[in-house]
This record gives C-alpha cells, structure tokens and sequence, in this order.
C-alpha cells in the first residue's frame, strides 16, 4: 500500500511524492549531501554506530522533499491531494502544513529505528490532522498495542508512561532533524513543517494530562447532546 501526495503550486508547478507503507522500494538514489550523513548532527539518543551506518536513515528518506521545497516559503498557499487505496483527501492550506503532514508520515515510515515507532500511525495515516487529532489518534493506537499486550499475557502500560517516553525520543530526532537541514533551506518551509511536527510531539510529553482533560470534557459534553 502506497500514499501519494501531489502539491499544485499558485504558479501551476506539480510535485508528487510517493510513500510506501510496506517497505521502501529501490528508488533511484539522489546524490547524498553531507548533511545527511549520520554524523552530521546525530540524534543525541541515535543507537545507529558511524563506523557501520554511512548516512542517517531519516535524512536519506526525506531528501527528496527537502530539496523539493528548499527554496520555498511556508505560508504560500498550495492545493494537495492525497490518495492512497482507500480514499482521497483535496485541500488548499499552507505549504507549512502540508508538508507536515508528508514529512509525518516519510519519518513514520522510515529506517530510523527510533522514528519507526510511528509505524501504526502510518499505517492509518490522517492527512493534515490536528494537534488535538494526533492526541486522539495517539492515545488510541497505544492503548490498543497495550490490549494486545494484556491478551498474549503481558503487563500493559495503562498509564502511558512508554506513550510519553516514546515521545521524549521523538523529539531529540525531530530537533537534530531540524538541525541538519537548517543551512541548506533558504526559504522556510521544510523548517516550519518540522517545527510544527515537533510541536504536537511535544504536546504527549509536556501536557499529554491536559490535553485529555479537554478530550474528557468534549467528550461529556458530545455525550450529554445525544442524550438530548
């Protein structure tokens, strides 16, 4: 299973990307710059050794839309859809949070061993989800891998403590991420999309119980309507 993002630009410009759920096809190799070689700006938490990893997985994977929008501002207006086998999403947003959305699920599908983590997420990916949408999406998925993990007779993390651990990761790799790609952007919208993807990692771990205190509240209320 494939997703395929296709950007129209204000100018009429295309691009298309596609990302494959399953496994990464043999792409053509771009020319690898220095700053995706492992040891450019390593993820502090990488276990990866560079005497045996050339280059950063999560760099190689998201070259291809790096150098695509280098030069672009986040904040042009851009149409993009998105369609997998399943279905097809249309919107006109901003560069930022399209590309967001694409670089999301390029990571969650990509060889980093710590970025891998996301996998599940991929696999149902919401295009364009909001901080509040990724919370949900978050919380449901762990808590359904933790259901699993009681019925095959383990000890499931209830309290979601792994939940915010793996976020804690997350975003040592989305900062070395944003790192590496800092001085080879000359317009902003690779860093803004990274940065607002950083942004809603961060939420699980900094105020993951306030952000289900207003999930709890919106929920009651939902529910105290239908009885209605």
């Amino acid at each position: 299973m494939s997703v395929t993002y296709t950007f129209v630009l204000a100018n009429s410009d295309s691009r298309m990307f596609r990302v494959s759920l399953d496994s990464r096809p043999n792409e053509p190799v771009l020319e690898r710059p220095e700053w995706t070689r492992l040891a450019h700006c390593q993820c502090s938490n990488c276990p990866l050794k560079k005497d045996r990893v050339e280059y950063c997985p999560a760099a190689v994977d998201i070259l291809p839309v790096v150098e695509a929008f280098r030069d672009e501002n986040a904040y042009q207006k851009v149409t993009v859809n998105v369609e997998d086998e399943r279905r097809r999403y249309e919107k006109e947003t901003t560069l930022e949070e399209s590309l967001r959305s694409l670089l999301g699920l390029i990571m969650a599908t990509s060889r980093c061993p710590i970025l891998g983590e996301l996998r599940p997420m991929a696999i149902h990916h919401m295009p364009f989800a909001n901080a509040e949408e990724f919370i949900t999406r978050s919380v449901s998925l762990y808590l359904l891998q933790q259901y699993f993990v009681k019925r095959n007779h383990g000890e499931p993390d209830w309290n979601l403590q792994g939940l915010v651990d793996r976020n804690q990761r997350l975003q040592l790799v989305n900062q070395a991420l944003w790192q590496r790609i800092h001085t080879v952007c000359k317009g902003d919208s690779n860093l803004k999309a990274l940065l607002n993807f950083f942004s809603m990692a961060s939420s699980v771990t900094f105020s993951l119980e306030t952000q289900l205190r207003k999930l709890e509240s919106r929920l009651a209320e939902e529910g105290a309507d239908g009885e209605c």
